[in-house]
């Protein structure tokens, strides 16, 4: 734009106003958080474009104190809508591999404010969505964290780019719900047995391991070194970013042995070669959540979960006198805390803890000895 007039309003720091080309109204400039802002006044007479100035320098300092935030037109305009376009675009951008489970958290959010104004939303707005989310218990405390979550950071990454002046603080819930599956081992082999066979393989390597489902389904012989006995996790392939070692003893062995017969695939006559270490009739193993349950219900076990496999490998590597460090190492666990979230002391384990120091309080002295 071209200013064609320019006049100064109040003392120095206090804004001006500018006439453009091809513009009657005068504009209102004024620098809020050391970004200017160019409103239009809506009128082509001084005097009144001067009232208008001086409310919105008044607005300004209401803002400063924080008695009222300062909005632009621009911001009143701005969908909440549009923030969460803008946050899958950048989680689409940064390839964030729990893309599919933040789509999922999103849905509710989107159903709740989709078409609010973002400058709308404030703290006592967030505290009304939470009162409706745990209403009849639709949502744990956990579930509603995680979509809270999202909304702080549509709200930041529009902060960040100067869409917003400002974001509401949100609140984060207590969790109360951790879960504390894990699986013994006649449930196991029960579980596997009713599997179809795909997938037996497939959940023993993740009872022994402790991987994760989607970083057991990547698993490609490229890094499989049945040479050196190791099995090496790609960094891309990793939850973490991170790759890591696992070496090939003992059960593994064999469970590796029958993958590497398993990778020739009879197709159309054809004999192919699969990349990956596991698969179903040459394909990635995609969602089983149904035979999952089906073997589970036919086992005697039905509320055991797949990420139980995880939990139960972490606990399994501490009661053989695992090195914590290494164990971590193995299983792909950042932080001390969610391992120890993992090694679930089962009853048995408080039960053998008891035995073990009434043994050792059973042989203390019972008189003292004189001295």
């Amino acid at each position: 734009m071209k200013v064609i007039e320019k006049v100064k309003v109040g003392k120095r720091g206090d804004g001006t106003l500018i006439r453009v080309e091809g513009q009657a109204n005068w504009f209102s400039v004024i620098c809020v958080r050391g970004n200017q802002h160019e409103i239009s006044t809506g009128t082509p007479d001084l005097k009144l474009a001067k009232r208008f100035h001086r409310q919105k320098l008044d607005e300004l300092a209401a803002d400063r104190q924080g008695l009222k935030q300062f909005t632009t037109p621009q911001h009143r305009q701005l969908q909440f809508g549009s923030l969460l376009d803008d946050l899958v675009s950048d989680y689409r951008m940064r390839r964030v591999k729990s893309l599919a489970s933040v789509l999922s958290h999103l849905k509710p959010l989107r159903d709740h404010f989709e078409d609010w104004r973002a400058v709308g939303i404030t703290f006592r707005v967030i505290e009304a969505y939470i009162t409706k989310r745990r209403e009849g218990g639709k949502a744990a405390n956990a579930t509603i964290n995680r979509e809270l979550e999202l909304l702080r950071r549509a709200l930041r990454l529009a902060h960040d780019r100067q869409l917003l002046p400002s974001i509401p603080k949100v609140r984060v819930l207590t969790e109360n719900n951790i879960r504390q599956g894990f699986f013994e081992r006649p449930d196991l082999e029960a579980v596997i047995a009713a599997l179809p066979d795909y997938l037996r393989d497939f959940t023993r390597f993740a009872y022994l391991t402790g991987w994760r489902k989607g970083e057991t389904v990547s698993l490609k012989w490229t890094d499989v070194d049945r040479g050196v006995g190791a099995i090496r996790l790609r960094p891309e392939a990793a939850k973490t970013g991170r790759g890591r070692t696992v070496m090939l003893e003992g059960d593994l062995v064999d469970l590796i042995g029958r993958r590497w017969e398993a990778r020739l695939f009879e197709k159309n006559g054809d004999v192919l070669v699969v990349a990956l270490v596991f698969h179903r009739d040459g394909e990635p193993v995609g969602d089983f959540r149904k035979a999952w349950a089906t073997a589970c219900q036919a086992a005697g076990v039905p509320d055991k979960l797949f990420h139980d496999l995880r939990r139960t490998a972490a606990r399994n590597m501490v009661r053989a006198g695992v090195p914590e460090r290494v164990a971590m190492a193995v299983t792909g666990h950042l932080t001390r805390s969610m391992f120890d979230r993992y090694n679930i002391v089962s009853e048995d384990d408080l039960r053998m803890a008891a035995q073990k120091t009434t043994m050792y309080v059973d042989t203390l002295p019972l008189k003292r000895v004189p001295g």
